[in-house]
């Protein structure tokens, strides 16, 4: 059925349940796993007296997201079974969906595999869903865990 599928992680959503789910059914479509972090690429200021008075450099912001990036990757990849083939995606985008979906493109997946944090009431209209946007925009299939 699926030849490549993404899956995007954040710290909250890797669990061993959902990750399981997932492998089970890349290990019986012979498919493989793209694990994809999104990261946003401008450095935040951390404020002090002065928001002028410190600011993390680019440079360093961005090593910190990727050894982030590559914490979750380890942690996600020993949650699914060895018979899976393995990738991993790191991309920078300031709009999570959006990296997502250049993830996808980038890994020439055929289907994008995502849980939900299930935002209801002021939280959905504040914070909005990432998973609903993908869901919205992508042309491929979005199964939601």
């Amino acid at each position: 059925m699926f030849k490549n599928i993404l899956i995007p992680i954040v710290d909250d959503m890797v669990t061993p349940k959902i990750m399981k789910k997932i492998s089970d059914l890349a290990l019986t479509d012979g498919a493989s796993i793209t694990l994809a972090y999104i990261s946003d690429p401008r450095a935040p200021f951390v404020y002090t007296r002065k928001a002028s008075d410190y600011k993390i450099s680019d440079a360093n912001h961005k090593k910190a997201c990727e050894h982030h990036a590559a914490d979750l990757f380890l942690r996600a990849s020993k949650l699914i079974d060895k018979g899976v083939k393995v990738k991993i995606h790191h991309e920078l985008n300031t709009i999570v969906y959006e990296g997502i979906l250049e993830a996808s493109k980038k890994s020439k997946a055929d289907a994008i595999m995502m849980a939900s944090h299930k935002r209801t009431g002021l939280k959905g209209v504040f914070m909005g869903s990432d998973t609903h946007a993908v869901i919205t925009h992508s042309k491929l299939p979005v199964v939601v865990i």
